[in-house]
């Protein structure tokens, strides 16, 4: 008897990979407590708990064959309800290879660790405890301290930043509570339950993810503790170009809590960083310094260090052309209007503010050469030239400038619309006669 050619076999082999049966589909449960609460996964909103959903069995099992469904991309699901600690998770394990018996390499694939995650979210008022202190010059409720060396910020300030180590790495964080909420960025913790918390100085500390914001790139830590050293929260209205700030973070190949120094390059919103109010600033920030603090010449944080653009593309094509001194600092602002759904009385802002209607207008505010502060709704969002979105409806647009009279208007935004301001401020009586 001939043995049978390879054809044969070839085509019998196909035969039965494409007529095998099908993996099962497997089914997804998340559970929360209490129940009720949002699901989000990778950052789109897909039920409430408790939630059920079926996914291609290849998503549990390893795939048997090219024609099976795998997942090529890890999972992570954040679950947060109103009035409570949200929580995200990674939901997958990997990135596992597969190569086939033939020796070929299909590329990675990711599994669902389990098909069932049961998640339990604390009451926000059990862990949201201490008070939060936030500086300014003009709320009734500042607290301004004067300028201060910078040798001496950098002393008071060092022993509330901490290293945030995680399974995929590390950043850096700081303590805005004296009973141990820290506040880092969000890609330094995501899809992580826990991390070590590593002060300069004493024993490592177990933390807890509380809260996560992955539009804003901001997160809260809780580590247990009282009587701890924190940072208070400046008025991004008190910052301005120019000024003198200090970076404090965990940078790869660097020292535990190293400072740089620079200056406030520009204050605004800007498309292409994200949702927020931005600083621009020329102090070196690296891989690492994520989530560390940007302080003021009064020790007072005024933004979260979160990115640096290292060339003009943002490619490894040597043609790409390296970028000097251009990092990015989300806004305290940002940070303290997360925490006043936690901390009421930290607001300052006593200012009312415009009910938010369906669609959203965009504004741009530009100026002759003159450095215009921009005030909406009586909140300081920034520094011309300056683009953001606003909600429909009529608006309260203040512009201020060193030396200027202030031009105040009420701005109509329509849905879709979009409005071009180039505000002229006249000179003070004062310096129009100098």
């Amino acid at each position: 008897m001939q043995a049978p050619s390879r054809l044969c076999i070839w085509i019998a082999l196909a035969a039965l990979t494409i007529f095998a049966p099908q993996t099962q589909a497997g089914n997804l449960k998340i559970t929360s407590t209490p129940s009720g609460a949002t699901v989000e996964i990778d950052g789109v909103v897909v039920g409430t708990t408790p939630y059920e959903a079926n996914f291609p069995g290849g998503y549990f099992h390893k795939p048997h064959t090219v024609f099976g469904a795998r997942l090529d991309h890890p999972l992570v699901a954040r679950i947060y309800k109103d009035g409570y600690t949200s929580q995200e998770f990674t939901l997958t394990e990997g990135p596992h290879e597969w190569v086939s018996l033939n020796g070929k390499d299909h590329g990675h694939y990711w599994l669902i660790k389990a098909d069932v995650a049961e998640v339990t979210l604390k009451p926000a008022s059990a862990v949201f405890n201490g008070k939060v202190k936030a500086t300014s010059a003009s709320g009734a409720t500042a607290i301004m301290t004067p300028e201060i060396p910078i040798e001496r910020v950098v002393e008071i300030a060092s022993p509330a930043v901490v290293k945030l180590r995680t399974p995929e790495g590390w950043g850096t964080g700081f303590l805005i509570t004296d009973t141990g909420v820290i506040a880092t960025n969000h890609h330094v913790t995501r899809g992580v339950v826990t991390v070590m918390v590593v002060f300069a100085h004493g024993p490592e500390r177990l933390g807890k993810v509380v809260y996560s914001d992955p539009k804003l790139d901001l997160a809260l830590v809780k580590i247990d503790g009282e009587g701890l050293p924190y940072l208070p929260l400046a008025d991004i209205a008190d910052v301005h170009a120019g000024q003198t700030v200090v970076a404090i973070g965990n940078p790869a190949h660097g020292f535990t809590n190293t400072v740089t120094q620079g200056i406030v390059s520009a204050v605004g919103r800007n498309r292409t960083e994200g949702d927020g109010t931005w600083i621009q600033t020329d102090a070196a920030i690296n891989p690492g310094n994520s989530g560390g603090p940007l302080l003021n010449t009064r020790g007072s944080v005024v933004g979260i260090n979160t990115r640096k653009e290292f060339t003009e593309h943002g490619s490894a094509n040597p043609d790409d052309r390296p970028l000097q001194g251009i990092g990015f600092a989300l806004s305290s602002e940002d940070l303290l209007e997360i925490l006043r759904r936690f901390y009421p009385a930290t607001s300052a802002d006593s200012s009312s503010r415009p009910v938010q209607s369906s669609g959203t207008g965009t504004v741009t505010i530009s100026s002759d050469g003159v450095v215009l502060e921009i005030f909406v709704d009586g909140k300081f969002v920034g520094q011309s030239p300056s683009v953001f979105s606003l909600p429909t409806g009529v608006h309260q647009v203040l512009i201020k400038a060193r030396g200027r009279k202030d031009w105040q208007r009420d701005l109509e935004v329509l849905k879709d619309s979009q409005v071009a301001l180039r505000p002229v401020l006249e000179l003070q009586a004062s310096t129009a006669q100098r």
